[in-house]
């Protein structure tokens, strides 16, 4: 099959890496605009989780999906990583550097498996608990932690970094590749990966420095 044949070529996992990157984003933009229900109180964000709840077949669904995307990303990353290893090559389709952020791009393997273990430590840490247990009192005691508050600030922290360079490729990817606006979208990697930081951090710290106390 040709489609086969092309999705296991450079250019087709290099396709294939910006796609599931993409769509691992648009689920980062859910996520934030779930999570947003935070700021309006316990009630607001457990009526929230309950909706979800709610909704097991769709959740179920929807987190088959999310896996599959993830386990593609992470695949094709590491194979893209070894053979660029082998040929000193550009792990992207485009070998002219226009945004030059050198650690982000030479770490992207480790810190790819460091949100790894973050999403396997967040979702045991939220998704199997006993159900009577309400998620807004889960996350109060679990982000209220210092140390586990700690590891999930470190882990957004590495988050960024890697959303740093990765936007940037998959927009590489993509074919936006032009004098005119490849210092925009440079700017717009950066942007990105602020605005997950600053979101999701601010969410740690809104716990753990006790302004959730009475959540």
């Amino acid at each position: 099959m040709w489609l086969l044949r092309f999705f296991s070529s450079s250019i087709g996992k290099k396709i294939l890496m910006a796609a599931s990157g993409l769509l691992l984003v648009l689920f980062l933009v859910v996520h934030a605009a779930g999570n947003a229900a935070i700021y309006f109180g316990s009630k607001a964000f457990q009526a929230y989780a309950d909706a979800l709840h709610g909704l097991p077949v769709v959740v179920f669904l929807f987190g088959s999906g999310l896996l599959v995307i993830f386990l593609v990303h992470i695949v094709i990353g590491m194979q893209l990583f070894l053979e660029n290893r082998k040929i000193g090559a550009s792990r992207y389709a485009v070998t002219t550097k226009v945004c030059d952020n050198t650690f982000a791009s030479s770490t992207m393997p480790y810190s790819g498996l460091l949100i790894l273990l973050f999403v396997i430590i967040h979702v045991f840490g939220f998704g199997f608990t006993p159900s009577d247990v309400k998620v807004s009192v889960l996350i109060n005691d679990l982000l209220g932690n210092f140390f586990y508050g700690l590891f999930y600030l470190f882990s957004f922290c590495v988050l960024a970094v890697h959303l740093s360079h990765g936007f940037w490729s998959m927009l590489q990817t993509f074919g936006f590749n032009h004098p005119r606006y490849n210092e925009g979208v440079g700017i717009a990697a950066y942007v990105v990966a602020g605005f997950f930081l600053l979101f999701f951090g601010s969410i740690v710290l809104y716990f753990m420095t006790g302004m959730g106390a009475s959540y």
